[in-house]
């Protein structure tokens, strides 16, 4: 009884991958944030793209936070850490594009201790059309074995029937055999997207201050990234 009640308890962590750089990771993050926040979740954001950190400078002041590099031992050792510090919240780690690096040398830190934390990680890989993507979620599972993965497919880069590299893959095959599952972000106006990203604010603060026409598609995306959030999103 008290491992069933210590397991129903435990927060996850999502990770936010994808290791190449446009393919939308910022966007799926604060997505992710969004939702979360919308269920009254508690949430801790960890932003590891301290080059650019657009989802740290929007969420930074309404969500608990960490900006950490993880190109090396010490980020991941932090990352841990972070993650046993905050027990009662969800960690949303937002990762950088340059990080296939530092995920293949030094995950396993956070992979081994995922028991002692008490904690499940689940992956969310966000890819687009070409091969690279793909090749790069090999070298990410090969890493961190005890992940749940998620492909997302991003609907800026065409719709569903066009990603016919992941759709035929093995790796699909062998994901969704594990559990994990192939979804399909909606696209977000171009203006609308800009707008955050330039503005630097949250996707609640958007949904208000926005002139209307971008909040009614503001509102028409959020819809649509719920329906998908909620078959990955615990």
């Amino acid at each position: 009884m008290t491992n069933e009640t210590t397991i129903s308890t435990a927060k996850p962590i999502y990770f936010i991958g994808g290791n190449k750089g446009g393919v939308g990771k910022s966007l799926v993050t604060i997505a992710t944030l969004d939702y979360l926040q919308q269920q009254n979740k508690k949430v801790f954001l960890i932003e590891s793209d301290t080059t650019n950190p657009d989802v740290w400078k929007a969420y930074k002041d309404i969500t608990q936070n960490s900006c950490i590099s993880l190109d090396d031992a010490d980020g991941w050792i932090t990352l841990v850490n972070l993650c046993d510090a905050n027990k009662d919240s969800i960690v949303v780690v937002n990762s950088a594009a340059r990080n296939n690096m530092g995920v293949s040398a030094y995950g396993q830190i956070l992979n081994n201790t995922l028991a002692e934390l008490n904690r499940t990680l689940v992956t969310c890989w966000v890819i687009n059309r070409q091969m690279d993507s793909i090749q790069l979620l090999k070298e990410y599972i090969d890493s961190v074995q005890d992940s749940i993965i998620h492909v997302i497919r991003n609907a800026y880069f065409g719709e569903e029937k066009k990603f016919e590299l992941y759709n035929g893959s093995k790796i699909r095959t062998a994901i969704e055999e594990k559990g994990g599952k192939s979804v399909t972000f909606p696209d977000l106006a171009d203006r609308v997207s800009d707008d955050i990203f330039s503005k630097r604010i949250s996707i609640e603060k958007a949904a208000k201050e926005l002139p209307i026409g971008n909040r009614a598609e503001l509102t028409r995306w959020r819809s649509e990234v719920k329906k998908v959030f909620d078959n990955i999103i615990v």
